[in-house]
């Protein structure tokens, strides 16, 4: 079964990093959250009941990017998948990338982050 739910590009604000300048001045996250779900159901009914809600998802997101800091993304992603797969009982797997596109360290990048892949047991 390979059927999938995505949120891409997903964009806020917070205070997260392991650096003071990122918990005072705070940075853009860019989050993209990618559900394993069987979605043949919801195909054949055409009921919302039974998929996962995609903007409920944003709004859980959202709530933890926005929320309390913490110092490393990793943490945060763990958050965002933990928060995901204890909420939707649907999901068999959440994949969850953070990316910082302007981090106080010097170079030329598109961005730097991390990819967390977490079943639901």
């Amino acid at each position: 079964m390979n059927d999938i739910i995505f949120l891409k590009g997903m964009r806020f604000y917070g205070y997260h990093g392991a650096l003071s300048a990122e918990n005072e001045i705070g940075q853009i996250f860019v989050v993209d959250v990618t559900l394993k779900v069987d979605l043949a159901e919801a195909g054949q009914s055409d009921d919302v009941t039974d998929t996962v809600h995609y903007g409920e998802v944003f709004e859980d997101v959202k709530e933890i990017v926005e929320g309390p800091p913490c110092n490393l993304i990793e943490h945060l992603a763990e958050r965002i998948a933990k928060r995901i797969n204890s909420h939707y009982n649907r999901v068999m797997e959440t994949k969850v990338r953070i990316t910082k596109e302007n981090p106080p360290i010097p170079g030329h990048y598109d961005g730097v982050g991390i990819e967390i892949v977490r079943e639901n047991r």
